[in-house]
């Protein structure tokens, strides 16, 4: 890639999709210099039910961007926030993360290569 190289890919059409147990969706896409995805997440979705248990692993650390609904998201030492609208967000590894809210939360997350 150089300078005056344009990427543009769309989430809906040009990611990696993966639909979770609950019908939960998460679209990836892959940039030059980082994966971005996006989220749509069913009120009463959960990591470690519809999502580890899928997998059969441990959440990865996470760099988020909330644009509707709220998440509230556990670390392994026990301690709880709550993510909404328009609020950015990092968290460790083996994290644990659920819908607190009645609509969809859609978030943003970004993994740089």
């Amino acid at each position: 890639m150089t300078k005056e190289d344009i990427f543009i890919l769309n989430t809906e059409h040009d990611g990696v999709r993966r639909v979770f147990k609950d019908g939960s969706e998460r679209s990836v896409v892959k940039l030059p210099s980082m994966y971005l995805g996006k989220g749509i997440y069913k009120p009463g979705w959960r990591w470690s039910k519809d999502a580890g248990s899928q997998t059969g692993k441990e959440s990865a650390r996470h760099i988020g961007y909330i644009l509707s609904g709220k998440m509230k998201i556990k670390t392994t030492t026990g301690q709880e926030k709550i993510a909404g609208p328009g609020e950015a967000f990092e968290v460790g590894p083996n994290h644990d993360a659920w819908v607190i809210s009645d609509l969809p939360c859609v978030a943003l997350d970004f993994e740089l290569k």
